[in-house]
């Protein structure tokens, strides 16, 4: 007969019975009940952490004019000059509006300016915002559209999106509710022509986000996020009203961009159709004559997007495909330069990596050919510098530049460079030599010490070897030496070993010798001693 009640069941033993049942049913494997006492407490009452969510005050300030914002976006983004203008005055409209009501003001009826970003991929639409949100001093989340489904079940649900904006603000809520989201491959969720059955990524996800473009709250713990329902549990048993902690979506601004490679098919086929005047669409530039200055909501809606969605996303900045001579001021004006990537990798190594003017209009015409915009910047130096990498790391070279030379035939550029560090060892044998000799005896406690004549020797050989260091090339020369000398260590008594000219040209003949000359003197000195 069991005499413990449920009343006074161990705590411990519960927690224990209840993650067994967990385990089996969802294979959760590695979960844990947290508890501190007889009395179920969760953990996360005194966590700081994201989901915890407390509601901290965030001492906001905004003071930017339009003209302050996009100057220090042309820091780090070259061109696209329209488009900077339009979202630095969305920018500053919204968040004016964000710092006057934490000051306890603001308009009662505020229509928040959501942005959509159209353009090509690598014109720049993340960094832009990344820039952006880094000037603001803001929470940033980026999600890619394609993951998020109606549901949540098939993918993820798009309230994560504003989890992951507390997360990023490590829990403080009112610094979370003045972020910023952005939603990328928003074209994806276009429904293009006729469509049947259930769709659980496009227009869905769309009905989904119209509420959170809005005002709306959002639970900080998902519906089935399993730590939360225990939690819920664990405060059922103690006879406490669970209380959803929640974040409010009104102060969010929401970016969303995308390719769409067939809107401009639609706007050409509109306006070829006999569309005259001015159709309002939303807020939209023209640049050299760029078609997107022709967008009106309609289109939009033809493209695929439901009318609503459109129309919470009612500032349109167009971002134009990069050119060349684009690309070119990108890598030498761009605080965010990929050369000063690579500059950093080769420092490295104690090795100054320098660009000429031709080579830098040599790559940059290379990356426009691949028509993926600033990105090939990074696939064009990264396969010409790839050599480079690997090699010069291991030499003893302290400078290299790159000009047009190396651009149209980086592999002959390679070779004399490699020749060149070859010399350069040659020139620097005898210390090469000591430090082989040092990292020799550190390894081993071995001391070898080179003739003149066997040094020369080994700086010949080495200059014929195309695949190593000289350091490399000595390693793999003496690389039986460390077993056969401590043999002979023990014979003789001694850790000194002087490597001549021949033991240089046939290091596996000689060590033979020695050992076998060790062993007889050995042997010799034990008949010696023998009475």
């Amino acid at each position: 007969m069991t005499k413990q009640s449920n009343d006074s069941e161990d705590p411990k033993e519960v927690r224990k019975r209840l993650e067994e049942v967990i385990k089996e049913s969802l294979g959760a494997t590695g979960f844990t009940i947290p508890i501190k006492s007889a009395k179920f407490t969760s953990s996360h009452e005194e966590d700081s952490s994201a989901l915890q969510g407390q509601k901290e005050s965030f001492d906001f300030h905004f003071d930017y004019k339009p003209r302050d914002v996009k100057k220090y976006l042309d820091r780090f983004v070259i061109g696209q000059q329209q488009a900077k203008r339009v979202l630095s005055i969305a920018i500053c409209d919204h968040y004016n509006y964000v710092a006057t009501l934490q000051q306890g003001g603001g308009i009662k009826h505020y229509l928040k300016q959501n942005i959509l970003i159209l353009g090509p991929t690598g014109v720049g639409k993340t960094y832009l915002i990344r820039c952006l949100a880094d000037l603001i001093g803001v929470p940033f989340v980026k999600a890619d559209a394609t993951k998020f489904s109606e549901t949540g079940y098939v993918g993820q649900d798009v309230d994560d999106l504003v989890r992951q904006l507390v997360q990023q603000a490590d829990g403080n809520v009112a610094k979370a509710e003045c972020g910023i989201i952005y939603l990328d491959e928003v074209d994806k969720l276009a429904s293009v022509g006729s469509f049947s059955g259930r769709d659980v990524s496009g227009r869905g996800v769309q009905t989904n986000l119209l509420k959170l473009m809005e005002e709306t709250e959002v639970p900080l713990r998902a519906a089935n996020d399993m730590q939360g329902q225990m939690e819920a549990a664990f405060e059922a048993m103690q006879g406490k009203k669970s209380k959803t902690k929640t974040i409010n979506t009104r102060s969010i601004l929401f970016i969303a961009s995308g390719s769409f490679p067939k809107l401009r098919e639609i706007i050409e086929r509109r306006v070829r159709a006999g569309a005259m005047g001015f159709q309002p669409g939303g807020t939209i530039e023209r640049e050299n004559g760029d078609d997107f200055d022709q967008l009106t909501t309609k289109d939009l809606i033809e493209y695929g997007f439901e009318a609503e969605f459109a129309g919470r996303l009612p500032v349109r900045v167009a971002c134009l495909p990069l050119k060349a001579a684009d690309l070119e001021s990108i890598l030498e004006q761009s605080e965010g330069s990929i050369l000063t990537q690579y500059k950093s990798a080769f420092d490295a190594y104690n090795i100054k990596l320098s660009f000429t003017q031709d080579a830098i209009k040599h790559v940059a015409l290379k990356a426009s050919e691949e028509e993926t915009g600033a990105r090939a910047l990074l696939s064009v130096l990264e396969k010409l510098l790839r050599g480079l990498k690997y090699e010069l790391p291991s030499t003893r070279l302290s400078e290299v530049k790159i000009d047009k030379r190396f651009i149209e035939d980086p592999n002959e550029i390679l070779e004399e460079l490699l020749r060149k560090a070859r010399l350069i060892e040659g020139e620097q044998y005898e210390s090469l030599l000591e430090e082989f000799s040092k990292q020799f005896q550190k390894k081993y406690q071995l001391q070898l010490k080179f003739t003149s004549e066997a040094a020369h020797e080994l700086v010949k050989e080495a200059h014929s070897s195309t695949e190593r260091t000289f350091l490399e090339f000595c390693e793999d020369k003496f690389k039986d030496f460390p077993y056969g000398l401590k043999l002979i260590a023990r014979h003789r008594g001694t850790n000194q070993f002087l490597i001549d000219l021949e033991a240089a040209r046939n290091p596996d003949k000689t060590l033979s010798a020695w050992v076998v000359e060790s062993y007889k003197e050995s042997e010799a000195k034990e008949e010696k001693g023998t009475p």
